[in-house]
């Protein structure tokens, strides 16, 4: 499997010159299987301009997207996902329902005409609606499963196990704990229930869903100095993600869904944090911080 990064900023896009190396885009990485069969994570802003490659490429687009959450900065870009305006290409969108919207409605809602210029329904790829729970199903060869984790609203994670190896993807997700979930209003009861139903520490459920990945990508917004004033906002610190990676048994950890006032030189500091660390603690793993044009294989 080949991944490439195309937008790794949390909640809104932040161009500029203090984030030209890391990137202002939000969320979408390209992932392509070993016979070039291309599944997507998310449609943030930086899909746009991984359409805009495809159809540079002059290629006929056959691909799921694969999206965490409906929150505007893993949707946002797909109005602009050029591949969807072109006849031949065919396009299924995979993610989570609400109770009062299904996930076609999500994605449509956006593009209304108050919104948008271009109503879902005029679209000319052959566009395909799947919403999921926690499960399993295969896209092209590949094996997927899903795991709701702790983020306001039904976000899941993804496990994607190809030809022996394994990447996990959980954008969004903030260590679980017993006490302050008691006070958080904006989480899903179905989901606190199943983090509240965890025998012992209820982070297992993360550990075991990204046990022995090649690569987890997960999300680091916060250092643990600013976590503390933003808990139950739905977003990790570093050391949990190092601490998860270690205990995981992860390969290679790359740090994702960057804070939008975070600079260049601020990531790298977090990064030079992680890695000293890493060190300390004698763990094993590879440490990144994810940036638009970063290329990985497993």
């Amino acid at each position: 499997m080949k991944l490439r990064f195309w937008g790794v900023r949390g909640s809104i896009p932040t161009p500029g010159r203090n984030t030209m190396r890391y990137g202002g885009n939000t969320p979408s990485i390209e992932l392509r299987l070993n016979n070039g069969e291309l599944i997507i994570f998310d449609a943030g802003t930086g899909i746009k301009n991984l359409g805009d490659e495809l159809i540079s490429r002059g290629e006929s687009v056959k691909t799921y997207i694969l999206i965490t959450h409906p929150h505007w900065d893993h949707i946002q870009g797909f109005p602009f996902f050029k591949p969807a305006f072109v006849s031949g290409n065919e396009i299924t969108v995979i993610g989570t329902d609400r109770e009062e919207i299904d996930l076609e409605h999500i994605i449509a809602d956006q593009m209304k005409k108050i919104y948008f210029p271009v109503q879902l329904n005029e679209l000319k790829a052959d566009i395909h609606f799947r919403s999921i729970g926690e499960e399993e199903f295969d896209i092209f060869n590949a094996h997927v499963k899903t795991l709701y984790v702790n983020h306001p609203g039904f976000t899941v994670g993804y496990r994607i196990e190809y030809q022996g190896k394994t990447l996990v993807y959980i954008s969004d997700n903030e260590p679980f704990d017993r006490v302050s979930a008691h006070r958080v209003t904006n989480f899903e009861p179905v989901v606190l229930k199943k983090f509240f139903s965890m025998e012992g520490d209820p982070n297992d459920r993360i550990k075991d869903f990204a046990r022995n990945a090649d690569i987890l990508i997960h999300d680091a917004t916060y250092t643990p100095e600013e976590y503390v004033e933003k808990v139950g906002w739905g977003h990790s610190h570093y050391l949990f993600c190092l601490k998860l990676a270690h205990e995981a048994n992860v390969k290679h950890l790359v740090l994702f869904h960057h804070d939008p006032g975070r600079t260049d030189e601020n990531i790298d500091k977090i990064l030079d944090r992680c890695k000293k660390e890493i060190q300390k603690s004698k763990f094993s793993f590879e440490c990144s911080a994810a940036y638009e044009g970063l290329e990985l294989s497993c």
